[in-house]
C-alpha cells in the first residue's frame, strides 16, 4: 500500500473511484450517480476504449430471474454444501435478487433496448442447472437484454453515458490503493497513464471491480492447479484486483472452489493466442468423439454439459468434466460433422464478439490454417496429431459399433447422437480447457465492504462482481451477473452514503 503521507500533492481528487468498466462498476457508478448527481465518479479501466468491458461485455448475456427470495435461498444454499456462504451474505442476496427484475427494465429502457424473458439465442425460457436441488421452484425464468451479443453490457454502457458526471479513463489501470497503515482505511489510488503513477484522491471510497485471474496463467497454476487453460473472457482479467487486496490487509476467498463455479469447458486456442474459443454446443450432427491422452473416450461427449457449466456428476458430487486431466485431447469427426457443425459459438466469448475473427461455417478456413487436421483414413490422422494409429482406429470402431448397436455401454450417451464416424475425409481439432471466470478475491459482506483477516470491513474499500464473488461451488445460469449488478448497487449505495474524509492535521 501507499501511505498518505508518501502523497505530496494529488493529482486528482473525485468522490468515488472505481476500478475496472465492466457491469459492476457500471452499476456501482449508476447507482452513486441516481443517489447524488452531484457526486464526482471517476472509473479507471485497464483496457483502451476498443478492449474495454470485461467479462460482462462477451458473457451469454442470461439474467437470473426470481420471484422467491426464500426458495431461491434454499437452492443456492444447497448448491454451495462444500463451502457454505454467509448466512448474512446470502438471504439478502436472495431478497435482492427477488426486488431486481424492475430496475433491470428501467436500465433497458433507459438505453433505448429490449429486455425479454428467454436467453435470447434458444427456445428455453429458463436455464435450471440443478434440478434436483430446487431449480424449479427457485429459478422464474432466464432474461436477458437484446441484441445478442453484449445486450446487457450494451444498455448499461449506454446508461452511464447518459450520465456526464461518471469519467471514464481508459488504459489507466489501478496500481495501489493509498491506505492508512494502522486502520487501513482508503484515502485514494494509485493509477497508471502513460507510464507515469497518478495519485487520485477518493473523497468518499474506492470499487474493486477489476475482475478475476482467469487470464494470468501463473496465477492459475498456483491458485488452481490448471497448467493450461485458456480464458474466455477478458484477457486483461490478471489478477491484478487479487494483488492489490492481498497488499491492502484483505481477506481472500474462493480462490480454489470445489469446481471452477463457471465451469471449465472444452475451446481450442490457436498456437500464440491468449484466448481460446468456445467449442460449439449446438450440434446439427453428431458423428464425433473425444478422445483422451490414451487415445480413448473418457466422458459422454453429448450430454448437455452447458447446462450444468460443464460439471458431471461423479461419486455423489458435482465436479468439473476431465478435460484438463486427459489431455491432450482431440476431437475426431467426419466430414458430416465438418461440413454442417461451425465447430465454435461465436454469440459469446473474447474472441469473436470482441477480436472479430468469424470462424468459417463449414470450418474449411480452420482446416487450411492447420488448427483442423484433415486425413483421408483414421490412421493416416492418428499420424497427424501424434496418435498411435491402431489405437485410435481401435476406439472409433468401438464407437461405431456402439452406434450400430445403438447403445454406448462405455458412457451411455443418448442413442439419438449415435452418428457412426465414416464418411470420410476425418477430422482432428485439439480440444483446450478453456475458462468462463474465477471467482476468487476479497472476502465481502451484502454491503460490498471488503473485510480484513478479523472480519472488519476495511473502511472506505468495496468490491464487486466477479472479483471476490460470493459463489463458492455450484453456480446458477445467469447469476453472475445478477451479483455483479446487486454487489455493484450496494457499493455505490453505501458510498454515496458517506461523509468526505478529512485532510490530518
Amino acid at each position: 500500500m501507499a501511505s498518505l503521507q508518501s502523497i505530496s500533492s494529488w493529482d486528482r481528487q473525485y468522490d468515488l473511484v472505481i476500478a475496472g468498466f465492466g457491469l459492476a462498476a457500471m452499476c456501482a457508478a449508476i447507482e452513486a450517480h441516481d443517489l447524488d448527481p452531484r457526486l464526482s465518479i471517476l472509473i479507471l479501466e485497464k483496457a483502451d476504449e476498443a478492449t474495454s468491458g470485461g467479462n460482462s461485455r462477451v458473457a451469454g448475456q442470461s439474467l437470473l430471474i426470481s420471484k422467491n427470495a426464500e426458495v431461491l435461498a434454499e437452492y443456492q444454499r444447497k448448491m454451495s454444501v462444500a463451502n457454505p456462504i454467509p448466512e448474512d451474505l446470502l438471504v439478502p442476496w436472495s431478497e435482492a435478487m427477488a426486488a431486481l427484475e424492475p430496475w433491470i427494465q428501467e436500465r433497458a429502457a433507459q438505453a433505448g433496448a429490449e429486455f425479454i424473458h428467454g436467453t435470447g439465442f434458444s427456445e428455453r425460457d429458463a436455464v435450471l442447472e440443478f434440478p434436483e436441488f430446487g431449480a424449479r421452484e427457485a429459478v422464474h425464468c432466464t432474461a436477458t437484454i437484446l441484441p445478442i451479443p453484449s445486450g446487457v453490457y450494451l444498455a448499461f454502457r449506454e446508461n452511464v453515458r447518459q450520465r456526464p458526471r461518471i469519467e471514464i479513463a481508459y488504459e489507466t489501470p489501478l496500481r495501489d490503493l493509498v491506505q492508512d497503515p494502522d486502520t487501513l482505511e482508503v484515502f485514494g489510488v494509485i493509477a497508471e497513464h502513460g507510464g507515469q503513477r497518478v495519485a487520485i484522491r477518493a473523497n468518499k471510497g474506492v470499487v474493486m471491480a477489476v475482475g478475476g485471474y482467469e487470464a494470468s496463467p501463473d496465477m492459475q497454476r498456483n491458485y488452481y492447479g490448471l497448467s493450461d487453460v485458456a480464458p474466455l473472457g477478458s484477457p486483461h482479467n490478471t489478477g491484478d484486483g487479487i494483488r492489490i487486496l492481498q497488499k491492502a490487509g484483505a481477506d481472500l476467498w474462493h480462490m480454489r472452489n470445489q469446481g471452477q463455479s463457471g465451469g471449465i469447458w472444452p475451446g481450442y486456442r490457436p498456437d500464440g493466442w491468449v484466448n481460446g474459443f468456445l467449442r460449439n454446443f449446438f450440434w446439427q450432427s453428431f458423428s464425433w468423439i473425444e478422445v483422451d491422452a490414451n487415445s480413448e473416450r473418457f466422458y459422454n461427449e453429448t450430454a448437455e454439459l452447458q447446462l450444468t457449466h460443464y460439471k458431471e456428476k461423479k461419486h455423489g458430487r458435482w465436479v468439473d468434466t476431465p478435460h484438463y486431466r486427459a489431455a491432450p485431447v482431440h476431437m475426431i469427426f467426419d466430414a458430416t460433422t465438418c461440413q454442417y457443425n461451425k465447430l465454435v459459438v461465436e454469440m459469446m466469448s473474447w474472441n469473436p464478439v470482441v477480436g472479430g475473427y468469424r470462424w468459417s461455417d463449414d470450418n474449411t478456413a480452420e482446416v487450411e490454417k492447420g488448427w483442423i487436421q484433415k486425413a483421408d483414413s483414421i490412421e493416416e490422422l492418428a499420424e497427424k496429431i501424434g496418435r498411435e494409429p491402431a489405437k485410435l482406429r481401435a476406439t472409433v470402431e468401438r464407437y461405431n459399433a456402439a452406434c450400430r448397436d445403438r447403445r454406448d455401454a462405455d458412457f451411455q450417451r443418448n442413442p439419438d447422437t449415435l452418428y457412426p464416424i465414416a464418411d470420410g475425409p476425418f477430422y482432428a481439432m485439439r480440444i483446450d480447457p478453456v475458462i468462463v471466470c474465477t471467482g476468487g478475491g476479497a472476502r465481502r459482506n451484502i454491503r460490498s465492504e471488503v473485510l480484513d483477516h478479523a472480519g472488519k470491513p476495511i473502511p472506505r474499500l468495496y468490491e464487486a462482481g466477479e472479483l471476490g464473488s460470493m459463489f463458492s461451488d455450484l453456480y446458477q445460469n445467469g447469476s453472475y451477473l445478477t451479483e455483479a449488478m446487486i454487489s455493484g448497487r450496494a457499493a455505490g449505495r453505501e458510498i454515496a452514503a458517506l461523509s468526505a474524509w478529512q485532510d490530518r492535521p
